[in-house]
């Protein structure tokens, strides 16, 4: 499922030169579901959660549970969550704690030094650390996590079916990042919120994300 420019630049030649035979273009209907863990308190108060274990809020238990109905009907061949409680919790009450494997690379950063402190706690100590371009000290660098977040991809494009991913605020953006196969630092363009449910997926050869950030259910909440 690789790009197709170069298919679609030998059309548009080929068209210019009087060749009236297009080709059918190829379209993946492959989608990769990823759903960031729902709340916790740390998620809920801004404190950088990398490797700490933490169960969900009782609003993120709710919360969880009413995307479930979400999740049903859809088919997945593939279903991945992070080891971290928080994540793992979300994706049982999801519906899929039967189905789902786990998948380190799917991890939150690792925050080293950072864990557990929120953004104005940081800047007191480092007032020009910058996540997207330092990394954490005693954690891991920017590179160390897009390496993760390719390595997922790429075992959700070795599938044909849809794949379901349960991960984290900064991985969810580093995922996107890669999808889209942008720099890595281009996931801090990326917002997501607790119990968002994001969609990757294709138009024509395209790599696109079809929806992102989504927090509603079908409940309507």
């Amino acid at each position: 499922m690789g790009s197709a420019c170069g298919g679609v630049v030998a059309w548009q030649i080929e068209l210019v030169q009087g060749i009236v035979t297009p080709r059918p273009m190829q379209q993946p209907t492959q989608q990769i579901w990823l759903i960031r863990h729902a709340e916790t308190a740390w998620s809920r108060d801004g404190r950088h959660t990398g490797r700490t274990e933490i169960d969900l809020t009782p609003a993120g238990a709710a919360k969880a549970d009413l995307l479930k109905a979400r999740v049903a009907g859809n088919s997945f061949e593939l279903v991945l969550s992070s080891p971290r409680t928080r994540a793992m919790e979300t994706a049982r009450r999801c519906g899929v704690g039967d189905a789902v494997s786990v998948d380190a690379n799917l991890q939150e950063w690792d925050y080293g030094d950072y864990e557990g402190l929120t953004s104005a706690e940081i800047a007191t100590r480092h007032p020009q650390w910058d996540l997207w371009s330092d990394g954490c000290p005693g954690g891991e660098s920017i590179s160390s996590v897009a390496l993760r977040a390719h390595a997922v991809i790429s075992r959700c494009l070795a599938i044909k079916g849809n794949a379901l991913l349960f991960s984290h605020g900064h991985m969810s953006r580093m995922l996107a990042a890669a999808w889209l196969q942008l720099p890595p630092s281009r996931g801090r363009s990326f917002g997501s919120k607790a119990g968002s449910v994001n969609i990757f997926g294709w138009e024509h050869d395209n790599r696109v994300i079809w929806q992102w950030d989504c927090v509603q259910t079908l409940e309507g909440h």
